[in-house]
C-alpha cells in the first residue's frame, strides 16, 4: 500500500480524492470542530487551517490508526477530519488503521 503526502497547497477534493484512492475509505473535512460545517471543495487546506496552525506536509501510510490520522492533521494543518466507511455512510472506529477502515 502506498503512502499519502498531504501539502497545504492540496485542494480539499483533491485531498479527498487521493485518500479513497490510496485507502479505500472516505473523509470528510470540516471547517471547524464546532460547527462541523463542510469545507468547500476548492478550497485549499492552507485556506482553511486554523489561525496559528504550522502547515507543512505530512505523509501517512496505511498502517497509521484512524484516531492518530485524525489527530496529526488537526496538529499540523490546524484542519478538523474524520474518516469514514467506504460509502462515507458512517464513521470509522478511531483504533483501526486507515487501510482496514478502507474494507469496511
Amino acid at each position: 500500500m502506498a503512502d499519502l503526502k498531504i501539502s497545504g497547497n492540496l485542494t480539499v477534493a483533491g485531498l479527498k480524492k487521493r485518500f479513497k484512492s490510496t485507502f479505500g475509505c472516505s473523509l470528510r473535512v470540516y471547517t471547524t470542530p464546532a460547527n462541523k460545517a463542510f469545507a468547500k471543495d476548492d478550497a485549499t487546506l492552507a485556506s482553511i487551517r486554523a489561525e496559528g496552525a504550522k502547515g507543512g506536509e505530512l505523509t501517512v501510510g496505511g498502517n497509521l490508526r484512524v484516531g492518530s490520522f485524525e489527530k496529526k492533521m488537526e496538529e499540523v494543518f490546524g484542519i478538523y477530519v474524520q474518516v469514514s466507511t467506504p460509502d462515507d455512510s458512517k464513521l470509522a472506529k478511531n483504533d483501526i488503521t486507515l487501510a482496514a477502515a478502507g474494507k469496511e
